[in-house]
């Protein structure tokens, strides 16, 4: 078990880091993603293998008003009733533009034309933002063993 940091968190430590990271948050919370962004996050963090995100994320989901039956069966996704097909796209996508390296085509037209079946352009190109956030997120967490519960967020 990892009990200490690298370094300290990359977007604490470098001068206006954060401040761009919570204006991208802002600028998404505008947009509208109309799923639940801790549950998205939830799922590229659970790909990335980021403790420090998947203990945050499913943490802010429960206190946002999320079931724990929701939370818990985020990772399995696609055998669960327990999400609305605007939802199965969010996460298929999320998927997808999380893992680029896995296929030939990262990001299938299939993923894509769902996610925009049920998000306008706005809520999509929100929905895409959020998800690079969250992996911008994950890899400085992964990158340098952040360890969760140490930033209050």
């Amino acid at each position: 078990m990892v009990t200490t940091a690298r370094i300290p968190h990359p977007a604490f430590a470098v001068p206006g880091a954060i401040e761009a990271l919570q204006a991208l948050s802002k600028a998404i919370d505008r947009a509208g993603v109309p799923v639940s962004r801790e549950l998205v996050h939830l799922r590229a963090s659970q790909i990335n293998g980021c403790s420090v995100c998947v203990d945050g994320h499913a943490r802010h989901a429960r206190a946002g008003g999320e079931s724990e039956e929701r939370v818990f069966a985020v990772g399995a996704w696609r055998d669960s009733p327990r999400f609305t097909d605007a939802e199965r796209a969010a996460f298929a996508l999320t998927e997808a533009a999380t893992r680029l390296a896995d296929r030939e085509d990262p990001v299938p037209d299939a993923v894509w034309d769902a996610a925009a079946e049920h998000f306008d352009e706005l809520r999509l190109a929100a929905l895409v933002l959020d998800i690079a956030s969250v992996n911008v997120w994950n890899r400085l967490n992964v990158a340098t063993r952040q360890i969760p519960g140490e930033h209050a967020w």
